[in-house]
């Protein structure tokens, strides 16, 4: 039996969390073949080394592409930029592979799919047509879907922009959002246990917060960061857990403004460059309330019935439930919006909350559309014309 090759790739901490259970699966499935190839921030002392996890989780690391320089600069993200073009280059330009498969919007993958569309190998392109306007990413990630051949999005409304940019019907599938898939899968942490791998324990109301920079935002990181921070600190009573923001222009601005907030608050604030996805999702699942502007505030939390205050723009655009709520980013907004997150009149309100992004099952999805896809078919791909108007 002829087995499918597929080269996934993963570049962050988050993507490889979402990425997980797909992996799972794939081990578990005779008729494929993946390797797994790590580059960006997993291979950075500064971002935790977070390679090791995945090695921890029990797979098989192929092949690492450095590229990830320590400037957090426009410049430093292009140049990075071109050095996984130049890894990746020599990696898909020597492989067999059927195809290549990326999740997500992250500056790294540019360099990857470029790669790809010149080895001519197809890629697979999971959580197209979404919209976070306040980031590049926006921009990188509509890119992607026009290097890619085959799409798996996370809802219709996702399907139906994926279709409006010339790709085919056919080969757009709505599957849901991978993370969720945790929810069915994953044996999460109870308070103590999660006290006891942190070893921080937590008192009063939890705060899972995370903040990226807006890399499309003319206003200052730094003064966003001092309007979440001063707002954090009206409530002295509360167990912070912050995770490092990703590998983003300004993102160390944001590390410096976190190690300076935690420093005087010892006991009462945990820092970590990366929680790991079950510690993730485990203090997901007990917090009080999400704050910043991650992702996983949209996506998972709403699973949990955990309320979302959404700093700012970088997620502007994209679908949310009724238990997120938007502020921008100055202080006194972010104090009124945590407060009402911590109400009970808003937790009442979203009981049994609707999760826009699917119900758990999206690797068993993904998994038979692929067996039904010949990778000979895909190349060259032509444009569909929507009926004119």
């Amino acid at each position: 039996m002829k087995k499918t090759r597929i080269c996934i790739v993963t570049a962050t901490r988050a993507e490889y969390g979402l990425l997980y259970w797909l992996l799972k699966d794939f081990q578990g499935a005779e008729d494929f073949e993946v390797d797994l190839v790590v580059t960006g921030m997993h291979l950075s002392a500064q971002y935790g080394y977070t390679y090791r996890d995945i090695e921890a989780d029990g797979f098989n690391i192929h092949h690492k592409i450095e590229m990830l320089l320590s400037s957090d600069t426009p410049t430093g993200m292009s140049k990075s930029i071109g050095l996984g073009l130049i890894g990746f280059a020599d990696l898909l330009c020597a492989s067999s592979y059927d195809f290549v498969l990326v999740l997500g919007d992250r500056y790294e993958l540019l360099a990857i799919v470029q790669a790809a569309l010149m080895a001519v190998i197809p890629v697979i392109h999971l959580s197209g047509g979404e919209l976070t306007e306040g980031v590049i990413d926006d921009c990188i990630r509509h890119a992607i879907t026009k290097m890619s051949h085959l799409h798996f999005v996370t809802n219709e409304r996702y399907r139906q922009r994926v279709i409006q940019m010339g790709e085919h019907p056919e080969r757009v599938y709505t599957v849901g959002e991978p993370g969720l898939e945790h929810l069915r899968r994953s044996t999460l942490l109870s308070k103590s246990e999660l006290e006891v791998v942190l070893d921080f324990p937590i008192r009063g109301s939890l705060f899972l917060v995370t903040y990226h920079p807006e890399t499309l935002n003319g206003d200052s990181v730094e003064a966003a960061c001092d309007a979440l921070f001063q707002a954090l600190s009206s409530f002295e009573n509360a167990s912070i857990i912050i995770s490092y923001p990703n590998a983003d222009a300004s993102g160390n601005l944001i590390i410096t403004a976190i190690d300076s907030f935690a420093a005087v608050r010892k006991g009462r604030v945990y820092v970590t460059k990366s929680l790991g996805h079950i510690n993730y999702l485990s203090a997901l699942s007990l917090a009080d309330v999400v704050i910043g502007n991650s992702s996983s505030g949209l996506v998972e939390a709403p699973s949990f019935e955990t309320p979302t205050v959404n700093v700012g723009d970088r997620q502007k655009g994209r679908l949310k439930a009724i238990s997120v709520i938007d502020v921008k980013a100055d202080a006194k907004p972010i104090v009124n919006a945590i407060s009402r997150a911590l109400s009970e009149e808003f937790k009442a309100a979203i009981v049994d909350v609707e999760n826009p992004y699917g119900d758990g099952h999206t690797t068993e999805k993904v998994i038979t559309a692929l067996r039904t896809v010949d990778p000979a078919t895909l190349i060259p791909k032509s444009f569909y014309d929507l009926e004119t108007l």
